[in-house]
């Protein structure tokens, strides 16, 4: 079965070469933006790629405000920051994520405690969220922050994950931490592209994140941006990712410690490149979707489909195999053949550094991380 596989994807990318995961496409006007950029000599942090890349990241996502960042990791710390994380705090997650979701908390001084994913969306859970809010928390009768009774840590903030681009039931679970008062920081890097109930990820939260990385639907190279409804939010953002300066004509005033985390003008003529064509690469990415969904049909092996109500942008494709066995031979033989294929994260409460972090049963997370492998997914333009 296995060869099927293997035989299967290599049809669709057309090559008897190596297939990599996921590797970026630049089938528009990237060399001519980023021309000009190097014409105009401002390639660092000023220049109108940036101030465009913003524009049309908010416009297209039907966000108020963007900001434009090096990275997604750097917007996400941002964004907690802003979000009114402080050190010593305590940030609800997901086990099932790339460190980075971690991270970030950590960046920002706090400590990431973990909740249990839903096996359909691989993101956070409502019903895991609830249970740990209802059994799990109490009020501070002095300052009335949400505190976690085993830690006694106050917890200050909410970041689910949208994995591999499929929306999780992130109304439900805004909907749950409004009720405590929880603002909701939505780890949004992979799912540029995904919306829920016809809104795109992002825009749930107080603030969501996307990535430009190499190996995202769209790229910069590097490169990220938070979007935001709120003004105030988003010029602290953009104040904090300028490394705090005050606006001046010529002198260099800085009033509090701010990080140097605006995206290269360079960068930006690459993503408004990408952008202009992202409805393309969608419309590649679900193309290949289906015909891996049809595929898989008719196999033991189960591909992981959009959630209910959502438009996923089906970043990376992933199948769900019988157990861990079974997923180590299919990751043995697809990669000898030249077919890369990888598991999904090791949790993230199991990295050395989260270990002693607060976590619940996690059962969903570690039946998926035994499970799951992700296989070639880069756009393939049949045009």
């Amino acid at each position: 079965m296995f060869d099927a596989v293997i035989d299967f994807i290599r049809s669709h990318f057309r090559t008897t070469d190596f297939i990599p995961l996921h590797e970026p496409r630049f089938w528009g006007r990237e060399l001519e933006y980023v021309k000009q950029c190097i014409d105009s000599t401002f390639v660092s942090s000023v220049g109108e790629f940036v101030n465009r890349f913003e524009e049309d990241i908010a416009a297209y996502t039907g966000a108020r405000y963007a900001v434009a960042t090096v990275n997604g990791t750097c917007g996400l710390h941002v964004a907690l920051q802003v979000a009114g994380v402080k050190p010593g705090d305590e940030v609800i997650t997901q086990s099932l994520s790339f460190v980075a979701t971690a991270n970030a908390i950590s960046y920002a001084g706090a400590t990431p405690c973990f909740v249990d994913v839903d096996r359909d969306t691989l993101g956070l859970s409502p019903d895991a969220l609830t249970q740990f809010l209802d059994s799990e928390t109490k009020r501070d009768s002095h300052t009335g922050s949400l505190i976690n009774i085993a830690t006694n840590r106050t917890i200050s903030a909410c970041v689910p994950m949208h994995t591999f681009g499929h929306p999780c039931r992130i109304d439900q679970i805004v909907e749950i931490c409004d009720r405590y008062g929880i603002p909701v920081v939505e780890d949004a890097a992979e799912s540029l592209g995904s919306r829920f109930h016809s809104v795109h990820t992002g825009r749930y939260g107080v603030l969501g994140v996307f990535s430009l990385n190499g190996n995202k639907t769209i790229t910069s190279g590097g490169g990220g941006a938070i979007i935001t409804d709120d003004e105030g939010l988003a010029q602290r953002a953009k104040h904090l990712t300028t490394t705090a300066k005050v606006p001046h004509r010529w002198e260099f005033n800085h009033d509090e410690i701010g990080y140097n985390y605006r995206m290269p003008n360079i960068n930006a003529a690459l993503a408004c490149a990408q952008l202009e064509q992202l409805h393309h690469f969608l419309e590649c990415k679900r193309n290949l979707a289906d015909a891996y969904r049809s595929f898989f049909d008719n196999t033991d092996m189960t591909f992981i489909t959009e959630p209910n109500h959502a438009h996923s942008n089906y970043w990376l494709n992933a199948l769900v195999m019988d157990d861990q066995a079974k997923r180590d031979r299919f990751l043995e033989a697809t990669n000898d053949a030249g077919v890369m294929t990888r598991p999904v994260w090791g949790l993230l409460s199991e990295l050395k550094m989260y270990r002693k972090c607060h976590a619940g049963s996690l059962e969903n997370a570690k039946w998926l991380a035994d499970r799951v492998v992700n296989v070639p997914s880069s756009s393939v333009d049949l045009r």
